[in-house]
This record gives C-alpha cells, structure tokens and sequence, in this order.
C-alpha cells in the first residue's frame, strides 16, 4: 500500500506533464506561425522542442535536485525508446518510405552527435573514480555546439519546406499564445518536479534504483508525445516529418536536455551507467540509419526487428 500514494501523484504529474507540453506545442507553433515561419522548420524545430519539454524539465528538475543519474537516464531511455519502439511501431503501422536527404543529411548528424555523446561517456567512464562525473560542462558545451549546427542546417536546408503542420492560420492569436506559453511552462515545470520526487519515493519504497524507475516509467512516459505525433505522420503517409520529430528530439535531447544543465551545473552521472547502456543508444541509431539506408523503406519487418531490439534491452536491465 505504500507505493499507492507515490504512483498514483506520479501518474498524475505524467498527465498534467504532457497535456501542457501538448498545449505548449500548440501555443508555440502559433507564435512562430505568426512571425511567418516555414511549416517544416516548425516541425523540425518547434515540434521537437515541445515534445521534449518533459525531457528537459525533468532534466533541470533533478540536476538542481542533486539528481543527475535521472537526467542521464531519461536522455538514454527516450533516445532508445524514441527509436526502437516508436519508429518500430510506427513502421509496423505503414512502412515508412525514407527519402535520400534523410538518409545523406539527417540521419547522419543524428549518428555523429549520437556517437560524440557515447564517446564522452566511454571517454569519462574509466577516470570517473577520480573525477567523479561521467559528463562534466565541457562536454555539454559540446553537446549544444552541435545541437547548433543541426539549427543552422535546418535554417539553411528546410526552410523552404512544407508539410505535416501546416495551417490556413494559427491556433491563438498572439497574446493568447503568450500567455498560453507562459501557463504551460509553469505547469511543466511543476509537473516535473512532482514526477521526479515521486519517482525517486517510488524507487525507494520498492527498493530499486532511480536508474531503472527513469529508463523505463519516466523514459516511456516522457516520450508519449513523440509517439503521438510519430505515429499519426505515418499514418498519414508523412514519412519524412515521422522521422523528422524523433531525429530532431533526440538530437535536441543531447544537445540541450543534457547540454544546458552541464554548462549550467557542471557535471554529473555515476558508473550506475555501462558500456552496454551507452551501445544501446548507438546501436539504435546505427540500426535506424542502415535500415532506412538498405532500401529506403523501413518495413514491418525491420520495425518489428526493432521492437524486439527494445524488448531485449529492457529485459537486460530489469534483470541487471
């Protein structure tokens, strides 16, 4: 019975985290529709951003907390969970066609900020008994410098083009988004407050660690934006915008939910993290890069290879 209370208030700190990153989506897209901005940039950009707010909030939240490990968790869990599962899913939905940019432009800057991450954990891993961290601020500047250039790639190459969230106009006018953005923050923040103390009760009162609560409940949690909106592109025959948004977050999830809080607070993460969690979030994306690459179509079959690739990660780490 005592896991009741902390379950259900994370539960709810879940519903009130994504309805506000939903809305704060929503918000956002009209204030950059306002000032004109291409319908693909805001995909690729606002889209992005919006749903990984619950990352981010949840970031800072348990940085300030003193709680880093959660930070690095939720990044590792949602980029692998982003990838095998919901583009697994979404490519057993309807196999998603994959266009050449994607597979020379995109997809590559995914995997090279994908293995810069890896290499810095792999890099810090055997001197972290001296230095005590895993990352520290030099590396999170690293991180949000590439997160810069995929900006500056996506201002200078997909500008110009249109698709999924295009509208005849925007949702609020100008003052209602303001504000509206404002609310939702506030919600955000406070929801990820709620989520992480509660996370961290629940772990204690069942006697497992915070790292296994954040990869699988938090990681899953935070990333049911990025399944909605992943999902209903495929459906929708939206290919490129269905890997646009999880090649766009997880970028953004390296660059900025873990960027931002190491040049804020410095370092953190501890050696509960291995080289096997670190292979797994390459793994994913070399394995979405080369079968997107094989024959630009990513079918059932190898979206069903992903979900099972998933299945057996987290099976390794409720068993570790």
């Amino acid at each position: 019975m005592e896991i009741i209370k902390p379950l259900v208030i994370l539960i709810a700190g879940f519903i009130i985290l994504i309805k506000s990153s939903d809305i704060f989506v929503d918000a956002i897209s009209s204030i950059a529709t306002n000032f004109k901005m291409s319908k693909m940039m805001i995909a690729l950009t606002v889209a992005a951003f919006g749903t990984c707010a619950p990352e981010l909030a949840i970031s800072f939240s348990s940085v300030a907390g003193g709680n880093g490990d959660i930070a690095l968790a939720n990044v590792v869990g949602s980029n692998v969970v982003n990838i095998l599962f919901i583009v697994g899913v979404a490519a057993c939905v309807s196999p998603i066609r994959v266009k050449s940019s994607v597979i020379k432009k995109e997809l590559p800057i995914l995997l090279v900020v994908t293995s810069v991450f890896v290499l810095s954990i792999v890099f810090h891993y055997f001197d972290s008994l001296s230095v005590g961290n895993l990352l520290n601020r030099v590396d999170g500047v690293l991180f949000f410098l590439f997160f810069l250039v995929f900006m500056v790639y996506i201002v200078l190459v997909v500008k110009t083009k249109q698709g999924f969230f295009e509208r005849s106009k925007p949702k609020y006018n100008m003052t209602q988004s303001i504000i509206i953005t404002i609310v939702c923050c506030i919600c955000i923040v406070v929801a990820s407050e709620i989520v992480v103390d509660n996370a961290i009760l629940l772990a204690q009162k069942i006697d497992v660690s915070t790292k296994l609560i954040t990869m699988t409940i938090i990681a899953i949690g935070t990333s049911l934006p990025e399944m909605t909106m992943t999902v209903i592109a495929a459906k929708r025959g939206e290919f490129d915008i269905a890997l646009g948004n999880i090649i766009g977050t997880n970028i953004f999830n390296i660059g900025i939910v873990l960027g931002l809080p190491l040049i804020i607070y410095g370092g953190f993460g501890s050696l509960n993290f291995n080289i096997i969690d670190m292979l797994a979030v390459h793994i994913a994306a070399f394995t979405l890069y080369m079968f997107a690459k094989n024959d630009k179509v990513l079918s059932r079959l190898e979206g069903s290879i992903m979900i099972c690739m998933f299945l057996i990660y987290y099976t390794y780490i409720f068993l570790t």
